[in-house]
């Protein structure tokens, strides 16, 4: 019955996909963007320096070119086969450079693995999650008028942790981080999927 319930709720929020891709103008120079803006990873060798701006990071992480300030939306990342990965969402004007806190104080909504079994949702005060399976593809849907957050294990059909009563002021910006390449361990990029196609 359980298991009935979770596929409902997943089919109920993938009616809200929309295309994300990704925004080279946000990206650390360290990142390796697909020409069809959908992957992103985490290069080995120094790459020619992007030009700074103020929308760039000054550490391994990028946002979606899609922003949005109402409504409902929801988007999936496939994570397979890498140890350390960052997912969620950004507020517009969220700190990009120096030392940043994911933490919804800080205008980010977000949940990572570290160390290829450490689950965490960044928020106040941190999460740590224990999941019964190991995510290939994670979805993040958002509810802009709710202020919730929510992220699944698509093909587990379940929910993984929701952010709720969040207060969003501004318009969010999807994120990601592959984090770092760790010598080849986490060289597989985070891949933007079709939503509904496994």
């Amino acid at each position: 019955m359980k298991t009935l319930v979770a596929e409902a709720e997943m089919k109920r929020v993938q009616k809200f996909a929309v295309d994300v891709t990704l925004d080279p103008e946000t990206a650390h120079h360290e990142l390796i963007l697909s020409d069809d803006g959908k992957q992103v990873k985490h290069a080995q060798v120094e790459q020619p320096r992007r030009p700074d701006n103020p929308q760039r990071f000054s550490c391994p992480c990028v946002l979606g070119t899609q922003s949005f300030s109402s409504d409902k939306l929801y988007y999936e990342v496939q994570v397979k086969q890498k140890t350390d990965w960052d997912v969620g969402v950004a507020r517009e004007s969220a700190n990009r450079k120096g030392d940043i806190s994911l933490s919804p104080e800080d205008g980010y909504w977000t949940i990572w693995l570290r160390n290829g079994d450490e689950y965490q949702a960044n928020d106040d005060p941190p999460v740590v999650l224990s999941l019964r399976s190991r995510p290939q593809k994670v979805g993040v849907f958002v509810d802009y008028e709710e202020g919730l957050v929510s992220f699944y294990d698509v093909e587990a059909a379940a929910l993984i942790y929701s952010f709720t009563g969040c207060s969003f002021k501004e318009k969010l910006l999807p994120f990601f981080s592959p984090d770092v390449n760790d010598d080849g361990k986490n060289s597989s990029p985070l891949i933007i999927s079709p939503v509904g196609v496994n």
